[in-house]
């Protein structure tokens, strides 16, 4: 018993010099140790309460630092408003921090915020610079994004062929925009030899990740029988789910196999309420389809 008081006792006496120790490390982290500590209290785990206010204070320590990915870290809480007053430049000064040190991650969401102008002035010719940088270190979304510039000429010179060799690159991944984007070419037969067949397998690729596109012309290429045994029930399908996220090719097609009763039982007023939705959108063929309704 004497030994155990005595040990209390120790114990207690220790207690504040060891406190003290603890304090003399903790000005003395890593700027590691300073990142692990802003993702526990990010993401709440290891014993750490989540606040993002505190996660955002270590993130800077490291970031100041020049932890690349405290850095990264910093630029996402600013970019969002986590912890801090979301500011977009504060957001694009600590990407670029990030991404001159080859952080992929942060070279890509530089790019998106070049892309849209967001804390910055908007250019295409950046954002396709700093997609590339990302895209070459294996980033898919990054990949998928530097395809699209070559497709539409943003920032590029516009070129099929570099559009889709990076689509490419993101589909091999799994990235499903760039699945949609690889199942365009070979239907369109872009840069490829077209074939209905292989654009079928990315679409439904696509579609199956919930890509809008992939399943509003995974719809087309069953309502047309292309690449596919047609099938007007399967076209609606994946009609109705590419229209339920908003896809106007989804809407018009819908529309069309309500007007003519394809796979559905036949209703002038849901095809009407989808020719809206596709006309609201800009559809031209819909604004048509409305106007041979009205005259009927």
């Amino acid at each position: 018993m004497k030994l155990k008081y005595y040990l209390i006792i120790l114990f207690l006496f220790l207690l504040p010099s060891l406190a003290l120790t603890y304090s003399g490390h903790a000005k003395s982290l890593s700027p590691k140790a300073e990142k692990t500590i802003g993702l526990n209290y990010y993401y709440g785990r290891n014993g750490f309460k989540r606040n993002y206010s505190k996660a955002v204070y270590w993130f800077r320590k490291a970031a100041e630092q020049g932890n690349t990915h405290a850095r990264f870290d910093l630029g996402y809480v600013y970019y969002y408003g986590l912890g801090v007053k979301q500011s977009y430049s504060k957001a694009a000064y600590w990407y670029r921090k990030a991404a001159e040190q080859g952080n992929a991650d942060a070279q890509y969401d530089l790019g998106d915020i070049y892309y849209e102008g967001q804390g910055t002035a908007q250019s295409y010719s950046k954002a396709a610079y700093w997609y590339r940088k990302a895209a070459e270190q294996g980033n898919a979304d990054a990949q998928y994004d530097l395809g699209y510039c070559y497709e539409l000429g943003q920032g590029v010179t516009k070129n099929y062929s570099k559009a889709d060799y990076w689509f490419r690159k993101a589909a091999d991944q799994g990235n499903a925009s760039g699945q949609f984007g690889l199942g365009i070419a070979y239907y369109l037969g872009r840069s490829v030899k077209q074939n209905y067949s292989k654009a079928v397998y990315w679409f439904r690729k696509a579609a199956k990740q919930g890509n809008s596109g992939g399943q509003a012309y995974l719809g087309s290429a069953y309502y047309r029988g292309r690449g596919v045994k047609q099938n007007y029930s399967k076209a609606v399908y994946w009609f109705k789910k590419a229209a339920a996220q908003g896809n106007v090719l989804g809407q018009f097609g819908l529309g069309v196999v309500y007007y003519f009763g394809l796979g559905v039982k036949q209703s002038y007023s849901k095809a009407i309420y989808w020719f809206k939705q596709a006309k609201a959108q800009g559809n031209p063929e819909a604004r048509g389809l409305l106007r041979k309704i009205d005259g009927r």
